[in-house]
């Protein structure tokens, strides 16, 4: 990660106008301050990208009155209180029977499916995680054991029934699946406070027990299947206490989630609904914001509540009761969000420690999830904005990172971009900081979410935002400023966004603003990156800065003889011409090694422009210019 850090030279600032970039200045819309937390802006629909979408009505929007539990008599309200404070579900429902053994009401058929390939690798005898192989034989499967995350999701969460589930019938796969469950029940007996024990992943395991029950509770091991039920039933008491305590805003949906799931498919489950029902919405309240976007900004995140809910819904179709109006509200909420990280490839962009999702599993997803709308172009609160030009698209972070409570794997990515052509991506982020811990090694995953990692403007080598430990962020952008317009000319309409930020304004007095503008055809995106001192006067002296554009996988550069611009070539043959402004030979553009992790977790070697040099601590202009060709 080392050439990430890389960056010197000289640069003056020149004097670039707006009309240099396009002719002329375009009537620019009213600065929308973003500040960390804020949830106060409004929203935008996209039109229509194409044809086949065109019939598709645009998402529902939630008001406050969305935002509360589903109702409920003067009864259930008083069962619901009960419960919270600790009567037993039996008690409240049947005061005097035994209480009844625990057992499951329906069969669930979710219409989410597992990757079949994993599954097939887990029949043969191992787990595939985020590319890396792991026996079955030879997993510790104790809470105790040191995992990485995205093993500990796995093992833990036991997402890989899903997988299984998909990879054959069920009378394939039950063998299979019972041998793992028993391993686990083994090395497992009772609830800890280790890695199992976390909110998150005991939910995500008691909502694959419910929803993939089959699996584990209809083979031949007649032991097994007590053992399974009793499982169910001490997870679900220990998440009814525990789902309350958690400071994860993601953990307490998830948990919330399955807590409903259980009352709706257990025994006198009914009080455990009620309370479910209720705790889920309002934590669902404190996860997403306003638009629809998850507060953590991560796109994973996203695609972890939809399918939760989606899982859900099928819990309710399986006992005959209908989801919630107000849930199923959210999930319209969630998804065009989501739609709007999606590349031309139908994947999804590399933002806040996530892989390039690939196309198929969002496809999937959406698909499940019944929801059919289109993709937000401006989500102001989520922050990541979307320029569309023929085939090219590119998407900008243009909100402060995730406050600390809601970071999982936070970046300092504020201000970067990725762009694409058609299928192929031309400009990226590295991505991958959650995935880290399969081929990805562990240790470099703080590199993966430093600012350098992602195409945008690094002072000094330095983070905007001060990567910590844990996926937390420390200081650095507060405050984001966006204008966006459409400029109507003569030669083809233009779409323009500026943003500033002011992380580096502490530390070395200096605002970054970046402008970029896409024309109506894609075939040309101009970009300006600013330094302005926050003070009329700034202060003396230079910094070393470095402007990245980390090139996607396949992308063939060629610098030119000049070193201010380079042909980048992409793997259909497809010829962009990158071109530094301004007529200072002080600046040059370099060419770098990087790395860029897919939505599996591999990592693949691709390369980095770098325009680099000193900025004068009173301000400096850099504008540069992508141009396809032919």
């Amino acid at each position: 990660m080392d050439a990430l850090l890389s960056g010197q030279g000289n640069h003056e600032p020149s004097e670039r106008t707006e009309e240099d970039l396009f002719g002329e200045v375009p009537q620019r819309d009213k600065a929308v301050p973003l500040k960390s937390g804020d949830t106060s802006q409004p929203l935008e629909a996209m039109p229509q990208e194409q044809a086949a979408e065109a019939d598709l009505p645009p998402a529902r929007s939630l008001v406050l009155s969305d935002f509360v539990p589903p109702k409920a008599d003067f009864s259930e309200k008083l069962v619901r209180i009960a419960y919270r404070l600790g009567v037993s579900g039996s008690t409240l429902t049947a005061p005097f029977r035994k209480p009844v053994r625990p057992r499951l009401l329906a069969t669930v058929d979710t219409p989410l499916s597992g990757d079949r390939m994993a599954g097939m690798a887990i029949r043969a005898g191992h787990f595939v995680i985020q590319g890396a192989k792991a026996p079955i034989a030879e997993v510790d499967y104790a809470s105790s054991s040191r995992m990485t995350p995205p093993f500990e999701r796995v093992i833990h969460g036991f997402s890989w029934l899903r997988d299984l589930s998909a990879a054959g019938q069920r009378e394939q796969c039950v063998e299979t699946a019972e041998r793992i469950a028993k391993r686990w029940l083994d090395a497992n007996p009772k609830p800890g406070k280790c890695a199992a024990w976390q909110v998150e992943y005991a939910a995500q395991r008691l909502m694959a027990w419910l929803v993939h029950a089959p699996l584990v509770l209809s083979g031949q091991d007649e032991k097994l299947r007590p053992r399974m039920l009793s499982a169910i039933d001490d997870t679900a008491r220990w998440l009814d206490r525990e789902v309350r305590r958690t400071s994860d805003p993601l953990g307490a949906v998830l948990g919330w989630g399955a807590l409903t799931a259980a009352g709706l498919l257990m025994p006198q489950g009914k009080p455990r609904r009620l309370y479910g029902e209720a705790g889920l919405i309002a934590a669902l309240g404190e996860l997403v914001g306003e638009d629809g976007g998850a507060l953590s900004r991560s796109p994973l995140a996203q695609i972890d509540v939809i399918a939760m809910l989606t899982d859900l819904e099928a819990c309710y179709k399986a006992t005959d009761r209908d989801l919630p109006a107000s849930l199923g509200l959210m999930r319209e909420l969630l998804v065009p969000p989501l739609l709007a990280m999606r590349h031309g490839d139908g994947g999804l962009g590399s933002w806040q420690g996530n892989g390039a999702t690939r196309a198929d599993r969002i496809a999937a997803l959406i698909d499940a999830s019944g929801v059919r709308t289109r993709p937000l172009k401006e989500v102001r609160h989520w922050g990541y904005h979307r320029l569309a030009g023929g085939k090219t698209v590119v998407q900008m972070d243009a909100a402060p990172p995730p406050r600390a409570r809601h970071a999982r794997f936070g970046c300092a990515s504020t201000l970067a971009f990725e762009m694409s052509d058609g299928v192929l991506r031309l400009i990226v982020n590295c991505g991958g900081a959650a995935l880290a811990g399969g081929q990805v090694p562990a240790r470099i995953e703080q590199g993966l979410r430093a600012t350098a990692a992602h195409s945008t403007l690094v002072l000094d080598n330095a983070n905007s935002t001060a990567v910590l430990l844990g996926g937390k962020l420390g200081k650095g952008v507060d405050q984001v400023e966006v204008e966006r317009s459409d400029i109507q000319r003569a030669g083809g309409d233009v779409q323009r966004i500026e943003a500033s930020h002011d992380g580096y304004a502490q530390r070395y007095g200096l605002i970054h603003r970046r402008i970029l503008m896409l024309r109506g055809d894609g075939t040309e995106l101009r970009g300006e990156d600013i330094l302005l001192p926050p003070a009329k006067k700034g202060q003396r002296g230079k910094v070393s800065f470095a402007i990245r554009f980390h090139l996607g996988r396949g992308v063939e550069a060629r610098l030119s003889e000049d070193m201010r611009g380079a042909s980048l070539m992409l793997p259909d043959g497809a010829l962009w011409q990158f071109r530094l402004g301004g007529n200072d030979t002080g600046a040059n553009v370099g060419l770098e090694e990087s790395m860029w992790v897919d939505g599996d977790g591999r990592p693949h070697a691709i390369e980095q422009l770098v325009i680099q040099g000193m900025a004068s601590r009173g301000g400096g202009q850099f504008s540069w210019l992508l141009k396809k060709m032919g």
